[in-house]
């Protein structure tokens, strides 16, 4: 007989959500039935997160380092981007400080501004819609057309590692903790760095010290993000396949919790199971462990 040739089945969200209900012994019948189990979706990722490290989750990001304008600076960066678009962005500098006119909101270039869009690192604020920003050292000002989303940084879990690269050439640099960082004596010291600091606030950032002494130097690092949303019914999980047993077993656990209390301890337990077999293959080959995020460094 003959296969199917195919290698594409996956459940959308209303399927998972269906076959979920049906492991507790219960029918998917109303709107509120599929908004409920939409969130304990959205919390089983959660939990997935915290659980440690998934490997489609992570991302290799390459980013600029300015040097910055003023002595005074460390050098703190946003993981991942923040892009603002803005009326025109041709004299102004990298690294120098815009300022927002109505807002007084502040954020350093970070890339060299192209056409009408310019990467910058966090705000210290919501910049005014259509306002007027003006860069410190150049003098440039145009309008920016709204307040930069922070979306994409704070997707971030962590940072897993990282390097420097300088003329095509990849340099290590390891992390420290915040206790470390905050025992550097004097943090605006600039060179090559060598050393960096994740703070896992909600819009994270890294800092790497000593603070960079050109801008043509490169962080290139790994990090881990978090999961899309558990949306529309008709969307597919943002996970391989080997992961969907795990998935219905994880909702349906969660919906026995509220709905299904006799089945709780029997679904957890298969739950369990199906996490750890999928986390078990979800490795680096070619590492013989599991790789987890590290967060101790030793500094000399």
């Amino acid at each position: 007989m003959a296969t199917s040739g195919s290698v594409d089945f996956n459940l959308d969200m209303a399927e998972v959500t269906e076959e979920a209900f049906e492991r507790c012994g219960l029918e998917l019948r109303t709107g509120y039935d599929s908004k409920t189990a939409r969130r304990s979706l959205n919390l089983l990722f959660a939990d997935w997160a915290n659980r440690g490290l998934n490997l489609w989750t992570v991302e290799q990001i390459s980013q600029a380092m300015a040097q910055l304008s003023t002595s005074s600076a460390v050098a703190t960066y946003p993981i991942g981007t923040i892009t603002a678009t803005v009326g025109a962005s041709g004299s102004f500098s990298i690294g120098e400080t815009i300022t927002g006119g109505s807002s007084g909101v502040t954020a350093e270039i970070i890339t060299k501004p192209s056409g009408t869009t310019m990467t910058l690192t966090v705000p210290s604020g919501a910049f005014t819609t259509s306002e007027t920003i003006t860069g410190s050292s150049s003098s440039a000002s145009t309008t920016i057309s709204a307040d930069p989303s922070l979306a994409d940084v704070q997707a971030t879990v962590d940072v897993l590692e990282a390097v420097i690269q300088r003329d095509s050439e990849d340099l290590s640099i390891t992390r420290m903790s915040r206790q470390e960082y905050l025992s550097i004596p004097k943090k605006t010291t600039q060179g090559r760095p060598t050393e960096f600091y994740v703070d896992r606030q909600i819009t994270p950032t890294i800092t790497v010290w000593p603070v960079p002494e050109n801008s043509t130097d490169t962080i290139i690092y790994y990090r881990m993000k978090r999961l899309e949303d558990a949306d529309a019914a008709v969307n597919t999980a943002q996970i391989p396949f080997r992961f969907l047993p795990c998935l219905v077993a994880g909702l349906s656990y969660q919906i026995a919790l509220k709905r299904s209390p006799q089945r709780i301890d029997a679904l957890k337990m298969m739950y369990e199971e199906e996490f750890q077999r999928a986390s078990s293959e979800d490795i680096d080959h070619g590492v013989p462990l599991r790789l987890v995020p590290s967060y101790a460094s030793l500094r000399i």
